[in-house]
């Protein structure tokens, strides 16, 4: 019980460390954006984190703890697992709080994977590694900011083009707002939604389940749409009459920052369900060797205390350690507005959800990045902030050795202590 008890605390350090780190990432750009404020960006991303979390977080979970080391070479020695484990939480915490302190967007998922793969080449070689996944996976971690980049300077052009460029951006809006709202809860509707329908507590439902999400998605959609345009009808409408000839994208730029709420939103459930397994997955894996003596395999589950644990570690740490993060991503590679950033963020959740329904370990920072960066690409790649981003790669790069000396270092400690 101890020993759980240990390794919960090493988990909640971190998850806390995550963030600080990576959770600042899914809010950086509406803070920078000025769509939302810093204490508003806590409190969106606090309970939306944990709701990804604990809703759609087991997938990664069970990959991270099963399918990076070679599970059948421990089954002699499950209590080198354990310290293999314990070296993971604490040099993935360690060096996420050093990348944190100087303000470096870093992935946590590279930081789990090089420690894991560390500790196993010292444990029981280099087969112990199951190289072909970690392939997979790190071909994931180049395609990610690709497949962001070009999605948001896609969603971009669409808005620059259909929008932001026409004589009378207000009203081009107004035809816009029901398909942006269609846009932004189909993403999450179709990927997320049958997911969490696909639970025991919907299994009891008198009709189908697709069903349902797509009465849920429908009513949001509609919602969403009426809201927008009781808004852009209501208060400001005097005014906006008044400038109708000369209406400049200002205008629309106030409008499209609610937007970016709720694309905000999207990305910080798409965090916590994809990263929340980079700090409970190795005490995921303990748990269960503690419990039934074994080592996981593929029948692996994650217990919902565990979610839990998780999902308030990331968020405490956002609320005590965040803004240093949120300032490099939000300010620090293009001058960011709520159309720019509602884009990125929108590229951004479709791809790290459709990641994290498949179980793939992705980094949320190489999504938001390559997001930020394809948009700057399209409004004028002068205006990208090349140094910027050439630190961010540099940090990206080092994350994954650092990591797995750290783990490694720490497991022959561990294992000279305890052994």
């Amino acid at each position: 019980m101890l020993l759980i008890v240990l390794t919960g605390i090493l988990a909640f350090y971190v998850a806390w460390n995550l963030g600080a780190n990576d959770v600042a990432n899914s809010m950086g750009t509406s803070v920078g954006s000025k769509a939302i404020t810093l204490r508003q960006a806590l409190v969106i991303a606090g309970i939306l984190e944990f709701s990804g979390a604990v809703l759609f977080g087991r997938q990664v979970s069970q990959t991270l703890a099963t399918e990076i080391v070679n599970p059948n070479l421990f089954a002699a020695q499950p209590q080198l697992l354990v310290l293999g484990m314990m070296a993971v939480l604490m040099g993935c915490g360690l060096w996420l709080q050093i990348a944190t302190s100087k303000g470096w967007p870093v992935s946590s998922s590279h930081g789990v994977v090089g420690a894991i793969a560390g500790f196993s080449c010292i444990a029981a070689g280099i087969g112990a590694v199951d190289w072909a996944n970690i392939s997979r996976i790190s071909i994931t971690w180049v395609l990610t900011p690709l497949a962001s980049g070009i999605i948001a300077a896609g969603f971009y052009s669409i808005i620059k083009y259909s929008i932001l460029d026409r004589p009378n951006p207000i009203d081009q809006l107004r035809e816009w707002i029901p398909w942006l709202s269609a846009i932004v809860l189909s993403i999450f509707g179709v990927i997320v939604l049958p997911s969490i329908f696909d639970t025991p507590l919907f299994a009891n439902l008198p009709f189908p389940k697709h069903d349902l999400t797509i009465a849920t998605g429908g009513i949001a959609a509609i919602a969403l749409t009426s809201i927008s345009w009781h808004q852009l009808d209501g208060g400001r409408r005097q005014e906006v009459r008044g400038k109708l000839e000369n209406s400049s994208p200002r205008e629309v730029e106030q409008i499209l920052a609610r937007f970016q709420v709720i694309s905000a939103c999207f990305v910080a459930f798409a965090h916590g369900s994809n990263d929340v397994g980079n700090a409970i997955a190795p005490l995921a894996a303990i748990v269960y060797i503690i419990n039934t003596g074994s080592i996981p395999l593929t029948s692996f589950g994650v217990p919902l205390w565990i979610l839990l644990l998780g999902g308030c570690g990331i968020v405490a740490g956002l609320a005590i350690w965040g803004k240093k993060v949120i300032a490099t991503i939000g300010e620090n590679i293009i001058p960011l507005q709520p159309s720019s950033g509602f884009c990125a963020e929108i590229a951004t959740a479709t791809t790290v959800l459709i990641a994290s329904k498949l179980g793939l370990p992705v980094s949320t920072s190489h999504a938001l990045v390559g997001g930020v960066i394809g948009i700057g690409l399209i409004q004028n790649w002068r205006n990208v902030r090349f140094s910027t981003v050439k630190s961010i790669a540099l940090a990206w790069v080092i994350t994954i050795p650092v990591s797995a000396v750290l783990g490694a270092a720490i497991f022959v400690c561990l294992r000279f202590l305890f052994a």
